[in-house]
């Protein structure tokens, strides 16, 4: 059997900590390896425990999700953690300014066990959860806070394909939708997804959308 996937719970509400405990230590998959109350304590536990997600709230005190988020899951970290972040409220801003600080995904804290169950397990694998009708409902909400990149030079690096499926997930297609539209089956979509991935240095369709969007691909 392989290890089981090991959690950090970090929310201020002692209540909502409990539930979340009860529920992933239910789960012979799961392990609860910490909680906390506060940004700046996630971020300690999270450089001693290194666990395999930490289940983030936005609004704390001493440190807030976000910046929590930017300091272990950000750009330039050198064993990012992943991050799924809950909020209360469905497309909040802030929620958008945690997934481009490196969250990989987010719930609300109303989400059904199962929804809760689904998104640690497909964070920790490595997917962001982020459906594609969200993701265009999220940052087409606030593309006009993100500025295009003076130079878009890396998107060079891609081919008229890889540019044409990269404003379609940008667009919010699935991969279905993507193969429809380009008549192309999905696994070469997959493919297509896995290639501009690795060409941008991007971790997942999350920050190729807000990649579409910076560079001007997509406005």
């Amino acid at each position: 059997m392989s290890a089981p996937i090991r959690v950090l719970v970090c929310d201020d509400q002692a209540l909502i900590r409990t539930g979340f405990a009860t529920i992933i230590d239910a789960q012979p998959d799961l392990e609860m390896v910490g909680e906390c109350g506060d940004g700046q304590a996630a971020v300690d536990l999270a450089g001693r425990l290194n666990p395999d997600v930490v289940v983030m709230d936005v609004r704390m005190p001493v440190l807030d999700g976000i910046e929590a988020t930017r300091l272990i899951a950000g750009a330039g970290v050198a064993h990012p953690v992943k991050v799924l972040v809950v909020t209360t409220f469905n497309l909040d801003e802030y929620v958008y300014e945690a997934l481009r600080a490196g969250a990989s995904g987010f719930l609300l804290k109303d989400a059904p066990t199962p929804q809760l169950l689904h998104g640690i397990r497909t964070v920790a694998a490595g997917a962001a959860l982020l459906a594609p009708e969200v993701t265009r409902k999220l940052v087409g909400r606030y593309a006009a806070r993100i500025r295009p990149a003076e130079s878009a030079a890396a998107d060079t690096a891609l081919t008229p394909r890889e540019l044409e499926v990269l404003r379609l997930i940008a667009d919010g297609l699935s991969n279905g939708e993507i193969a429809a539209t380009l008549v192309i089956s999905q696994e070469t979509v997959k493919t297509y997804v896995s290639r501009i991935l690795t060409k941008l240095d991007l971790r997942d369709r999350v920050q190729a959308v807000i990649h579409a969007y910076r560079s001007g691909l997509v406005t």
